[in-house]
């Protein structure tokens, strides 16, 4: 299951990510927003992030505007490594190599095609498990 969530400016850059998931028959929980109307972004990443932190979803997309604030957001909770991706070149490394577990999105900065190939290097790329990948990993999770 895959958790996504986006404020007013990722918007209409998550509902053609929805479509696509839709037609990879990828299940997914959309924790809003819901229209354009404006909203505030740590809303919607402290959804996703809680969801993919406590195992109820595998992984999560995060869209604003540019991505970052919501991207910065997410990582705030423990194991989360949320990764801005703005080419699939970044989407495939930080799943080799950091095993990211949420994908952000700039709805304002990427476009749909671009966006569309992200989320799909994203999802369909394992991590290596490579030791000197997973060591630097939990070297991010120690306290």
């Amino acid at each position: 299951m895959i958790a996504l969530g986006c404020d007013h400016g990722g918007y209409a850059l998550m509902e053609t990510v929805k479509k696509y998931l839709e037609e990879r028959e990828l299940e997914y929980k959309d924790f809003g927003t819901f229209s354009e109307d404006s909203v505030d972004y740590p809303v919607f990443a402290k959804k996703v992030a809680a969801a993919v932190q406590s195992g109820e979803c595998e992984k999560g997309i995060l869209i604003c505007g540019t991505g970052i604030g919501i991207t910065i957001t997410a990582n705030r909770y423990k194991g989360i490594r949320a990764a801005n991706c703005t080419d699939s070149y970044m989407a495939y490394l930080t799943r080799q190599h950091n095993d990211a577990n949420i994908l952000g999105l700039g709805g304002r900065t990427v476009g749909p095609g671009t966006a569309l190939d992200i989320v799909k290097t994203f999802l369909d790329t394992p991590f290596s498990g490579e030791e000197r990948h997973a060591r630097r990993i939990r070297m991010i999770d120690e306290d």
